[in-house]
């Protein structure tokens, strides 16, 4: 593992904290008051870690091979924390990034960089949100009236309206890609699935704020393919999530590549396992969280800074194997970074009478993207199970905002699954596309598509 440029005193990690954010970042430009229609707070926060919101990153373009040149390269850490300076930071770091750190005290380490508010959207989303339709939540959370592309609540009254903000957040309207999976065992053992991705957020297919609910009931379109190792190749997925989930439960089917046909898969939903995780993460951990919100009471605990993974153009580098960045345990830290932002934080606890292997989680959401950057998972026992990290980035050619990597860590098992990888991939994805027709996602398209 390689070596960090950090601060080797308290005192130098302070200059450089006054340089970074008191400095530069906080007082530079003035916040832009746009990211507030979606719901964040473009100001500084008091403490001096978050820096303001001047507008994110500008458009920029893809490199000849399709990645992502990273906009920071130039940033140095501010510190390193691990068990040893863990106490000095405490109040910033999340119960699953402590656990992580206290579970690999000799190798997981939390790499921190000046906080850049990166995010940015297309004018129109700014401009649907504040002329948003009247949406609110019915059949206890689990559909939305009044969905259209903007930020559902902007000032969320609970937690299952955040919720729902990052369930339909903006990724874009329609992408391709090829991407890698992978699980990590405890033994540092790896095993790679290579796969093409499709995926239409059918919220966006019309980027109208005043359409009907009758014509907006999908919200999501996925397929894959699998691509290596030869044994699975040709297998496929298909997957349909809807608006309103009491009504629409998530559908899904696969193609199987030994029996040469499609299969109805009744139980890609709730707590059942995500296929090819090998039980390392449920149904609903795809994404951060996905599906059905209606097992739990979600509440609303406020917002937060805390340190979390953003800006990790380098986790996708392609100068950065997988070899080299599949360590034993977790992500090589090497190449991750973290930064203070401001959280929103919601905490799941399972219905009375409902049944999921997780009786208690606990998310973070980036107010400025909606998106999940971390949760912690909890066993029957209340003792924390399972942390998961996304790993975003800005993709500043749309722009939108995503994970270069998902990685959930099972803290029983030592074991961890990382999903989203591009790194050695040459058709990294277009993430700006026009939707297809819907008859591409299909049960019939996806046996079609396996024979071609």
């Amino acid at each position: 593992m390689g070596s960090f440029n950090v601060c080797n005193t308290s005192c130098c990690c302070l200059v450089l904290l006054a340089l970074f954010v008191a400095g530069p970042l906080a007082s530079a430009q003035e916040p832009d008051s746009r990211i507030a229609i979606l719901g964040a707070d473009p100001n500084p926060s008091s403490d001096g870690w978050v820096s303001a919101w001047t507008g994110g990153l500008p458009l920029g373009s893809l490199t000849e091979q399709g990645h992502h040149e990273n906009p920071f390269r130039d940033d140095r850490v501010i510190d390193v924390i691990n068990t040893r300076n863990l106490a000095e930071y405490d109040r910033y770091v999340s119960e699953g990034l402590k656990a992580l750190m206290h579970a690999y005290s000799g190798t997981f380490q939390v790499p921190l960089y000046p906080s850049r508010r990166s995010v940015s959207y297309p004018s129109w989303y700014y401009e649907n949100t504040r002329n948003k339709p009247v949406t609110s939540l019915k059949r206890d959370g689990s559909a939305v009236n009044g969905a259209y592309p903007g930020v559902l609540f902007p000032e969320p009254a609970n937690g299952l309206e955040a919720i729902w903000n990052h369930l339909t957040r903006w990724r874009g309207r329609y992408f391709e890609r090829e991407y890698v999976d992978a699980i990590v065992y405890s033994s540092g053992e790896k095993k790679l699935t290579r796969s093409k991705q499709e995926v239409s957020f059918e919220l966006f297919r019309s980027l109208d704020p005043h359409l009907a609910d009758i014509e907006r009931q999908v919200m999501v379109y996925y397929m894959s393919r699998i691509m290596a190792p030869s044994s699975r190749a040709g297998g496929a997925l298909l997957a349909i999530d809807y608006l309103d989930q009491a009504r629409n439960p998530r559908k899904a089917w696969s193609y199987d590549v030994g029996q040469k046909r499609v299969k109805r898969l009744p139980h890609v939903t709730h707590d059942n396992s995500a296929l090819m995780t090998e039980s390392l993460q449920t149904a609903d951990d795809i994404d951060m969280f996905s599906g059905t919100p209606d097992r739990y009471s979600w509440n609303l605990l406020g917002k937060e800074v805390l340190f979390v993974p953003y800006n990790n153009y380098h986790v996708s580098d392609p100068s950065v194997s997988y070899d080299a960045l599949f360590t034993a345990h977790h992500l090589n830290p090497e190449y991750t970074r973290y930064e203070a932002h401001r959280v929103w934080v919601v905490e799941a606890i399972l219905n009375i009478g409902s049944v999921h292997v997780y009786p208690k989680r606990r998310f973070y959401i980036d107010e400025d993207s909606w998106q999940i950057l971390m949760a912690d998972q909890y066993d029957s026992d209340g003792n924390l199970w399972r942390v998961k990290l996304c790993y975003m980035k800005t993709f500043y050619e749309v722009p939108l905002s995503f994970c270069a990597a998902e990685v959930v860590h099972d803290l029983k098992e030592k074991s961890y699954f990382a999903s989203g990888l591009t790194n050695e991939e040459r058709n990294v994805g277009v993430f700006d596309l026009e939707p297809p027709p819907v008859s591409k996602f299909s049960p019939a398209a996806l046996r079609s598509g396996a024979k071609r």
